[in-house]
Parts: C-alpha cells; sequence; structure tokens
C-alpha cells in the first residue's frame, strides 16, 4: 500500500523546530537531496529550507526618529552626515534612502555620478555604532518654534529606526553586456565596450524568490533574516511583475517578483548592510537577506531544490537597448553558465563577473539556518501570499 502524499502546515513544522526534531537545510543542500530523494522523498526528510541573497539593492531605506529639542522643532529638511532625507513625514522623523548622494561631493564635480558616500554609507555607519551629524531646519511655528537642529548621535540614542526597503530580493535579474563602442558606466557596474564583459545580480539557487516561484510560502507577514537581524515582508515590492516569462519549473526567466521588507535596525549589523558606491553610476546599499522556506509538500521540495543550471536570464545590451527602451534580447543564459566564469554572446566567449556575492549567501542561509535549529526564530504563516502570475502567463 503506497503512502499519503506529504502535506505539512506550519503550525506542525513548528511543533517540531520546538521539539528540536525538525530538518532544516539550505537552499544549496536541498538540490542534492532532492536528487537523490526525489520530491516525495525530500518532503518527507526536509521541513525547512534557508535561502540567502547579498547584493546591491537601490530602493532601500530607513526612517529615522530623532528625538525632539528644547523648543520643539518641526523639521522641513535634514541630513543626516551632509547626505539629505526626506523630511515630510512628522516633527522629527525622516526617511533617508539608499541612493541618495552626499551634497557638495568635490568628486562629483570631476567625474559626474561618482558619489562616494550617500544613505547606504550612513545606514551602515549607524549599524556600525558611528556617531553621525543630525542637522534640521525648520519655518517655525507656535508649537515647534526652532527653526534649526544640530545634534550627534549613535544608532543607541535615535528613539526609533526602521530598516524599509521598498524593493528587495528581485527574482532574477538581466545579464548585462554593452554592445556599442565606447565604455558604459550602470548599476550593473562598468561595462566594457564590444561585449567585453557580462554582469549578472542574482545567488541563483540561494536566492529566496527561486525557491518559491509561484509564491505560495511567502507573503505579508512572513518572518526573514534582514540584515543581521529579524525582519518581516510586509508587501510585495514595487515592480512586482509575476506574469514574467518562465521555465517549466516555474522560475521565471526575467526580473518578476519582489519583496517589501522591514526590520528594527537596532537588531542589525553592519556586516550584512553596507554602502557601496559604483562607478559613474552613484551609492547604494547592499543589504543580507534570507527567507525560510517551509517544504509544505513535494512541491516546495521541488520548487527548492531547483539548481543553477535550470535557472535562466536574459542578456541584455546596456550600452543602447536598455536606455532606449529596446526589449531585445541576445539570449538566455543559466546561473551555473554565469557562475563558470563565461558565456558565449553573438558567437564570442565573454567574462563573467557578480555583482551579488554567493560567499555571503552562503553565510546568510547557514546563520538563519542556526538560528532555527536554536529555536530562536520560527515560521510565520503569511496574512496574504503575494500577487501570483495569471494562468495565462504559466
Amino acid at each position: 500500500m503506497s503512502e499519503k502524499p506529504v502535506q505539512k502546515s506550519y503550525e506542525e513544522i513548528n511543533a517540531r523546530i520546538k521539539s528540536g526534531e525538525a530538518v532544516i537545510v539550505t537552499a544549496e543542500e536541498m538540490v542534492d537531496i532532492v536528487k537523490k530523494k526525489g520530491a516525495e522523498g525530500a518532503a518527507r526528510t526536509v521541513d525547512v529550507v534557508t535561502t540567502g541573497t547579498f547584493s546591491p539593492m537601490c530602493s532601500s531605506g530607513a526612517f529615522l526618529n530623532f528625538g525632539q529639542m528644547t523648543p520643539t522643532i518641526k523639521a522641513s529638511r535634514v541630513w543626516v552626515n551632509k547626505v539629505p532625507a526626506y523630511a515630510g513625514l512628522a516633527a522629527v522623523d525622516a526617511y533617508i534612502g539608499a541612493t541618495e548622494p552626499v551634497e557638495d561631493d568635490p568628486l562629483n564635480k570631476v567625474y559626474p555620478g561618482e558619489f562616494r558616500y550617500g544613505g547606504g554609507h550612513v545606514i551602515e555607519d549607524l549599524l556600525a555604532g558611528k556617531r553621525l551629524l543630525f542637522e534640521a531646519k525648520a519655518y517655525g511655528t507656535d508649537c515647534y518654534m526652532a527653526q534649526k537642529m544640530k545634534k550627534e548621535l549613535t544608532l543607541e540614542e535615535l528613539p526609533h529606526a526602521l530598516l524599509c526597503n521598498p524593493r528587495n530580493g528581485y527574482q532574477n535579474y538581466n545579464c548585462a553586456v554593452n554592445l556599442s563602442d565606447k565604455t558604459v558606466h550602470t548599476y550593473m557596474g562598468t561595462l566594457k565596450p564590444h561585449c567585453r564583459n557580462a554582469n549578472y545580480c542574482s545567488a541563483g539557487e540561494l536566492s529566496p524568490l527561486f525557491n518559491d516561484p509561484h509564491y505560495k510560502t511567502i507573503g505579508v507577514g512572513t518572518r526573514i533574516f534582514l540584515g543581521g537581524g529579524m525582519g518581516y515582508v510586509t508587501w510585495h515590492g514595487t515592480q512586482h511583475n509575476p506574469d514574467a516569462p518562465r521555465a517549466e519549473n516555474g522560475t521565471p526567466m526575467r526580473p518578476a517578483g519582489t519583496l517589501m521588507v522591514q526590520g528594527d535596525m537596532k537588531q542589525m549589523s553592519s556586516r550584512y548592510v553596507r554602502g557601496v558606491s559604483i562607478l559613474g553610476y552613484g551609492n547604494t546599499m547592499a543589504v543580507g537577506l534570507g527567507v525560510p522556506i517551509p517544504v509544505l509538500n513535494a512541491e516546495m521540495a521541488q520548487y527548492t531544490g531547483v539548481a543553477d543550471a535550470d535557472i535562466y536570464t536574459q542578456v541584455v545590451d546596456y550600452g543602447y537597448d536598455y536606455t532606449n527602451g529596446i526589449t531585445r534580447t541576445y539570449g538566455d543564459v543559466n546561473y551555473a553558465q554565469l557562475r563558470s566564469g563565461s558565456i558565449e554572446v553573438n558567437g564570442k566567449e565573454v567574462p563573467t563577473a557578480p555583482l551579488s556575492s554567493i560567499p555571503m549567501a552562503r553565510e546568510i542561509a547557514e546563520e538563519l539556518k542556526k538560528w532555527i535549529m536554536d529555536k530562536k526564530f520560527f515560521i510565520n504563516k503569511p496574512a496574504q501570499l503575494l500577487p501570483d502570475c495569471t494562468e495565462e502567463s504559466r
């Protein structure tokens, strides 16, 4: 008599975590388990698969409450270490974006687009425990009379600091080349003319949304690893596009789903959140993100067993096509090929380089695995799943 198909609940998995009986593996480890045991066998064996990614995520930033003063102030303009923050929120609240550059950077006058310091660096410095200069200007009212503020604060001294990233964890992204006659500087890094290099940005089989391609376990309220602390998915991210073309295994072959995430900065570490400067583009921030995928059934086991060789992306020209809205591609390549160090484009062998750190992604997946095994982290059932692709696009 054949066994019934595996079907677990979140409550059953959390009970196994609490009792110390749960089997937790990383997404890399799950690839071999599914190959050896099959999807059903892997589902019987494994309870949670941990994922990880660490790469530049431009659509990131932080809400900072810098505390009142005497007399009180209603800040209309705010700077942190000379980086402008948006102050149209409340009296002493501001939002600092990761890509906001420092004002009056002398280097930018020589090399336009080259900023050595920005919002991402401010956030990293706060997490590193540094004392930063907060400045504000105001127009003054009867209840908020002060018109200027200047004080130095550490993260510990801030009443409130919330990392709030509108678009993180992109589910696939382009492989960038440059077919023009001149070097171009992009958010995908420096691209040499005549297709002399190819840059890509994904952790492949470790990347969170590749392991749950149809968002069957990820949604509003999903508990995650964020910047070294515990965070949450709070909505689907901006530019979320689940209708991107997909392979037979469900993984998208073009940029698709995204996550909006939040977390308490006072739990985080500057190891997993770092300011980044990209030549000729500007500054951004690298974010460490890890999502646990509960193995509820054989379907989820199959999804979490996806390998780099099974995940494809498109080759896109950033020398002319991208900036002019032309959507043609120059072939599809898988992440095993990209990680091999070279791919073929238009019959030419082209060296590849990642903007995403595989060693850091692996470390994040391992760290999240340890948290769960140590019973410090349990799996949340989402209040609402992310929007999935329509039936027509499958």
